[in-house]
């Protein structure tokens, strides 16, 4: 049957760090898909959120903040972020309106006027929310300045929920007509143990400070459902240094057990059933500067 009208696409969600793409997608589906944490960089790899309506389906490519990166984890996570742009069928650029543009927002800039091929982009100025009208004008025109092929400029407040129909219709405006690339129901690519991973690492990420977070790595060693008893997960968290071991474990076990009853809580919010999480700490000396490492994390070589 011919497809009449349907709207289908992908939209690469680009900025700079902690701007609130994971926060927009969880907010445009109505579900937590993505974690979400005060800590930028907390995206590290690409993630599919799936929007189907009466309209058709968007297909949204969340994918990490361009940022100077400092190690080869950071390379890969920029290589990550600007390889979207390559099948997408609209840009999204999220900008946090409560600032003016910055050194990372300039390098988004400079990628995306390297760009060889036509292609719709809109900017979501993201936080419109907290900011006097007069200051919030004067920031919206440095972004306009940055960014001068932008079709459409939308303000939006992805915690509040501000301006995100409008922001829906116009991504569709832009789509090409075409049928649908995923079931109805799909919400996402990642599968169940993919997104515990994440959650983990977003308590960690809640909980401890200074440098520890970003040092962090996860990886899953054991999920296993239990029919009507929930699943069974197992979890290692990764860090660089042996002092930061002692950290994220804590005194007595207290830290680890925070991040675990805190991750717990959100997974089974997410999944809708019970669950079992056991963690463990171990130390990875150096793992963003090892390719074998990243490799076993689940990065492409940087």
């Amino acid at each position: 049957m011919e497809i009449i009208n349907n709207k289908s696409g992908f939209v690469a969600m680009m900025g700079r760090p902690n701007v609130g793409k994971s926060a927009l997608i969880n907010a445009l589906l109505g579900e937590k898909i993505a974690a979400v944490s005060p800590w930028p960089q907390t995206t590290r790899k690409r993630q599919l959120g799936i929007l189907t309506t009466e309209l058709g389906q968007i297909v949204f490519v969340d994918t990490p903040g361009i940022h100077n990166p400092i190690h080869k984890l950071g390379q890969h996570m920029n290589e990550e972020a600007i390889s979207a742009l390559e099948d997408s069928d609209v840009i999204l650029i999220l900008c946090d309106i409560s600032q003016p543009p910055n050194e990372e927002d300039q390098k988004l800039a400079d990628i995306i006027m390297k760009l060889n091929r036509s292609i719709p982009m809109l900017m979501a100025l993201n936080k419109s929310d907290i900011k006097d009208p007069e200051e919030t004008e004067i920031i919206q025109d440095a972004f306009k300045q940055l960014f001068p092929r932008i079709n459409e400029f939308i303000a939006i407040s992805a915690t509040q929920g501000n301006n995100l129909d409008l922001l829906i219709s116009l991504l569709y405006k832009y789509l090409p007509e075409g049928p649908n690339f995923f079931p109805e129901d799909q919400i996402t690519d990642l599968y169940e143990r993919d997104i515990a991973a994440d959650i983990i690492r977003e308590a960690a990420l809640i909980h401890l400070r200074d440098e520890v977070p970003h040092s962090i790595a996860i990886r899953i060693d054991e999920f296993r459902e239990r029919n009507d008893k929930g699943a069974l997960i197992s979890a290692t968290l990764f860090v660089e240094r042996d002092s930061q071991k002692g950290i994220v474990i804590g005194k007595n076990g207290r830290m680890l057990k925070q991040i675990g009853t805190l991750a717990r809580k959100e997974i089974e919010n997410i999944f809708k059933y019970k669950v079992f999480l056991n963690l463990r700490v171990k130390t990875r000396k150096n793992w963003r500067n090892d390719k074998t490492a990243l490799r076993l994390f689940g990065f492409h070589e940087a």
